[in-house]
């Protein structure tokens, strides 16, 4: 047997280039076998087609169809964010521009933990970063830091004011706070923390304001901009206020309503923004990137010496002292790659103009399915958009038959909504990140909805 091609080196384009058609002609066969936005059976039904495509996963001897034939049922078996009736979660459909840009990382598989595996990516990574922290942070001395998303994030987060206290420090975060955040506390081993009422689901900062009054030592709290269930963003600038006077830091989790900044029409939401001296941000959210896109960017970059670590094989003493780059302390995280390369494409080819367009499309797409809810005789809204996600649900109906129709449209492959528990009832979730969903698609999805109850309630026809 003859070596496989490399997909990098003075070969490698040519290698690639036959390959990208057969990836690219079973992404397109994949996506017709699927027809809809989820493949159709239920999870069983799907298990038992990609077995069967998979076949055996070590065969002895190799297979040189199975690029086609695996590509393929990936595809038919995938959830399609790109498809209009795929609006569950903060889940969106990448730029093909970026997921073009991601092959070059691919390829080249730079890895960010020293100058001599990534020597252009590093600086690239340097600009990126710093460009997004002063979108965050316009004043100051701020930084970012590349992250796998909001997860990794909020931990750096918590580890940095953990370090900035000088080992302890406690968590005060809202009821609403994603559920990364009372985690990382737990991997930190930090004390439980303290959760504070989100009664309209936003933090109430009265009641953070009574906590911090009667709470001792070192605290952060951790407001968010964007939640996972209904996309509310908390009183920044009270919050804001209320640390400033009890001496506590602050960090904003803005993963999900970060994107709002590229906007001049929604940007003003995110105001008090840059009191935090932490803030995560998503760009696999509002910002159209393949999976992993995470920043955190911090006020004040003094507070990245407490990440610093030596390797001698990797940022040796000597090395740095001669000018080449220290990338060790730039993540919690070893072996990582290039995401910054996608970022940077991305950044470059749209512009600001060009990525607010696209939030201020998906605004608006939510605000419309939020108003042909309103206006549906079948179907409650629960609050109008704060950013692009839409709550609702039958009218009249059980939380039971809330979960049985969002789980009826998964099982026949015909549309993808989420679930959200607010003010004590289930609501089925439209998550719109899909800059090209049209009226059409919204009035399909609402139908397809309201199909599907009738189809569990007897006597009940959609109007």
């Amino acid at each position: 047997m003859s070596t496989p091609p490399l997909a990098s080196g003075h070969e490698g384009p040519h290698a690639l280039r036959p390959l990208l058609d057969t990836v690219l002609e079973a992404l397109d066969t994949g996506a017709r076998a699927r027809g809809g936005p989820l493949p159709a059976g239920g999870p069983e039904a799907v298990a038992a087609r990609t077995r069967a495509a998979v076949g055996d996963v070590l065969p002895d001897r190799g297979d040189p169809h199975a690029l086609r034939t695996l590509v393929h049922a990936f595809a038919a078996t995938a959830s399609d964010p790109a498809h209009p009736l795929c609006a569950a979660h903060l889940h969106c459909p990448p730029l093909a521009v970026a997921a073009v840009a991601d092959l070059a990382a691919c390829a080249l598989n730079p890895s960010m933990d020293s100058w001599d595996q990534a020597p252009g990516a590093s600086e690239l990574e340097r600009l990126v970063a710093t460009a997004l922290a002063r979108e965050v942070h316009p004043a100051g001395t701020p930084d970012a830091l590349v992250t796998t998303g909001g997860t990794e994030s909020n931990q750096l987060a918590l580890l940095l004011a953990r370090e900035a206290h000088g080992g302890s420090v406690r968590l005060v975060c809202g009821a609403n706070a994603h559920h990364s955040l009372p985690r990382a506390a737990w991997l930190l081993g930090l004390p439980e923390p303290v959760v504070v009422p989100a009664p309209d689901g936003t933090l109430d900062p009265d009641a953070l304001d009574t906590a911090l009054t009667r709470l001792s030592g070192p605290l952060l709290v951790a407001a968010t901009a964007g939640t996972t269930d209904a996309g509310r963003i908390d009183p920044l600038p009270e919050i804001a206020a209320h640390c400033a006077a009890h001496g506590a830091r602050l960090h904003i989790d803005a993963a999900y309503g970060g994107g709002l900044l590229f906007s001049d029409r929604h940007r003003t939401r995110l105001t008090g923004l840059d009191a935090a001296d932490t803030v995560t941000l998503d760009l696999h959210k509002l910002g159209w990137q393949p999976v992993a896109a995470g920043l955190l960017a911090v006020r004040d970059a003094h507070d990245l010496t407490a990440l610093r670590q030596r390797a001698d094989y990797l940022n040796a003493d000597d090395d740095t002292e001669a000018g080449l780059p220290d990338l060790l302390g730039r993540s919690l995280r070893t072996t990582r790659r290039p995401d910054v390369l996608k970022l940077a494409v991305t950044l470059k080819t749209l512009g600001r103009s060009g990525l607010g367009a696209l939030v201020d499309q998906v605004c608006a797409r939510a605000r419309q399915f939020a108003a042909l809810v309103d206006a549906h005789p079948d179907f409650d809204l629960h609050a109008p958009p704060v950013i692009s996600t839409v709550l609702f649900r039958p009218s009249g109906a059980t939380d039971t038959t809330v979960a049985a129709v969002r789980r009826a449209l998964l099982t026949d492959g015909s549309a993808v909504l989420g679930r959200a528990r607010l003010d004590g009832r289930l609501w089925l979730k439209a998550t719109l990140l899909n800059p090209v969903t049209g009226p059409d698609d919204l009035a399909a999805l609402l139908h397809l909805a309201a199909a599907s109850r009738a189809t569990l309630v007897e006597g009940h026809t959609p109007r």
